[in-house]
């Protein structure tokens, strides 16, 4: 892979992080049920503080995907730092994708009455969806890394 291609990849990566993370600190602020708090009560808030501790395996998943993009700029791909990264964004994704699933438990059992929660659901059901097949892609590509992986080092013993 040209090494352009690889950078752009990154930047794309950072861009991603630098969304989320803008949207993390903005959304909160208009935020229906927030609107009237002060800033302090926003922040605590249970499911924002929720939110936040959730998004965690999300950002640890971009930051393996940089990093495994890096040890593909570097020719490094067939090692197992690659499969550790894979296995780690694969892990991030089950991980997410079961907080969204908690999350959404927790909107459809104890929201408001007046209040309808198919928008949040919905957005939290096409989360899951996508978390999973990141998980599943990774899962793949983590296998056939390590197998890659194994017949280099017996090729290397060989040798």
């Amino acid at each position: 892979m040209k090494k352009s291609s690889t950078i752009f990849l990154q930047v794309a990566i950072v861009l991603i992080g630098m969304v989320a993370l803008a949207a993390m600190i903005r959304f909160p602020l208009t935020e229906g049920r927030a609107v009237n708090l002060d800033l302090l009560s926003i922040y605590s808030d249970p499911f924002i503080v929720y939110g936040y501790l959730a998004s965690i395996p999300f950002f640890v998943a971009l930051y393996q995907a940089f990093k495994l993009l890096e040890y593909i700029g570097q020719n490094k791909v067939f090692s197992l730092n690659s499969v550790k990264a894979l296995r780690t964004i694969k892990y991030c994704a089950i991980i997410l994708s079961t907080l969204i699933v908690m999350a959404i438990l927790y909107i459809r059992i104890f929201h408001s009455k007046d209040d309808d929660p198919a928008g949040a659901i919905a957005m939290g059901i096409l989360t899951i969806f996508t978390s999973i097949v990141i998980a599943a892609a990774a899962a793949v590509f983590e296998k056939l890394l390590q197998t890659a992986v194994d017949i280099k080092s017996e090729n290397d013993l060989t040798v």
